[in-house]
């Protein structure tokens, strides 16, 4: 028997929030946008006025002026939007408790075993539509479907404020005809590799068969052949399912420019240290340290590099990710932003620890883990922000 699945996009979701606290915002083209102060000045959402000038998510807020000189900005309430999110996650919760988020106002519902009480599956989708208009004030888009690929191209299919049912009757007609970067997953580097190769629609991807589509792209092209296909039947996961952490990462676009050495291990510090002690609260170590790294023209380099022992320290992180960038970019040239990832990750104390003939290894690690687990603890009781590195303070990065 077919699953009844649900997915539900809020429209718009920032600019709706904001709009529930200043309704002038309504009646003119509107942009929740980063801050320019902080270099975030992007558009993060735009409301539907703003659609109609051609204003997208990313553009920076020049050239999203420039496309509509009257555009109204405002700035972005982080905390109202996670707790409008709550409040729809609650009424989900009414329905299901299989729940998956995917982001802050996205999420994928199996409906399922609700149908008896609820109705069917556009049933379901209309009323929570109907609920969350009238108890918190946005709108939601819900696609139902089979399988979680089409219930999100039918969230997507039609908006604001719809229900579109993508069923195994009427799947060819909506979904072949869709262009290729609408599959989930499909993004830009891969949709080009498919446009070339004359694959252009979903359809096209369909048709082309597995085979194909793993000659040109590896195990993702079989997987978008599944998505493509109908073939896709993973289960709609609750957040509160343990996950695999395939890697633990951290990256910002500073405030102003890194120059120089200095400034780097500043930055790389800070990074790594988030990034260790996440992985520590977590519980895994890493065995692979990767750096990305992008200039003021967006030009973004990246590399990784294997380690010889995995860790979850900064000092080997951090250590690492600064060598790393020293021979990777020319470091007397502005960085705009870093990223520091830890991957090949596995649960601690499953890899083994690689002795050297000269160096005491097991005791520098020792004496290593007491001071960041220290710092963990500090950090537990008293704040993320009780204990910081010497560097990141007034350095202007915004750290």
């Amino acid at each position: 028997m077919d699953r009844t699945v649900l997915h539900c996009d809020c429209n718009s979701f920032f600019a709706s929030v904001e709009t529930v606290f200043n309704p002038s915002y309504a009646n003119v083209p509107m942009a929740v946008c980063g801050s320019p102060e902080d270099r975030h000045g992007i558009v993060l959402a735009k409301n539907e006025l703003a659609k109609k000038y051609g204003i997208k998510t990313g553009e920076v807020i020049w050239q999203a002026k420039r496309k509509c000189h009257s555009l109204v900005i405002a700035q972005p309430h982080y905390r109202e939007y996670e707790n409008f999110s709550r409040r729809v996650g609650e009424i989900f919760y009414q329905y299901t408790d299989l729940i998956e988020p995917f982001g802050i106002d996205e999420s994928w519902l199996d409906v399922t075993a609700s149908k008896n009480l609820f109705g069917d599956g556009k049933q379901i989708a209309d009323s929570l539509r109907e609920r969350i208009r009238r108890e918190v004030g946005i709108t939601v888009s819900v696609g139902v479907s089979f399988n979680k690929v089409f219930a999100k191209l039918g969230s997507d299919y039609k908006k604001p404020d719809a229900t579109t049912v993508i069923s195994r009757a009427n799947f060819k007609n909506m979904v072949y005809p869709l262009p290729v970067s609408d599959l989930l997953f499909a993004g830009r580097s891969t949709t080009a590799r498919l446009n070339r190769i004359g694959i252009y629609t979903v359809g096209d991807v369909a048709q082309a068969g597995r085979r194909a589509m793993e000659d040109a792209l590896g195990k993702n092209g079989a997987t978008l052949y599944d998505y493509a296909t109908g073939a896709e039947c993973s289960p709609v996961t609750p957040v509160n399912t343990e996950r695999e952490i395939k890697s633990v990462g951290n990256g910002i676009t500073f405030r102003r420019d890194l120059v120089g050495l200095d400034d780097i291990r500043a930055a790389v510090w800070a990074l790594s240290d988030t990034v260790s002690t996440r992985m520590r609260s977590y519980g895994v170590v890493c065995g692979t340290v990767a750096v990305a790294v992008r200039d003021p023209y967006l030009k973004t380099v990246s590399r990784q590099r294997k380690l010889r022992n995995t860790t979850c320290y900064c000092k080997d992180i951090a250590n690492t990710a600064v060598d790393i960038i020293t021979g990777l970019v020319d470091i007397s040239k502005p960085i705009r932003s870093i990223t520091v990832t830890g991957m090949d990750i596995c649960r601690e104390g499953q890899a083994g620890l690689q002795q050297t003939f000269f160096t005491d290894e097991f005791s520098r690690r020792e004496k290593t883990e007491k001071l960041e687990r220290a710092l963990d603890s500090i950090r537990a009781r008293f704040g993320g922000d009780s204990v910081t590195r010497a560097s990141s303070v007034n350095s202007g990065l915004g750290i």
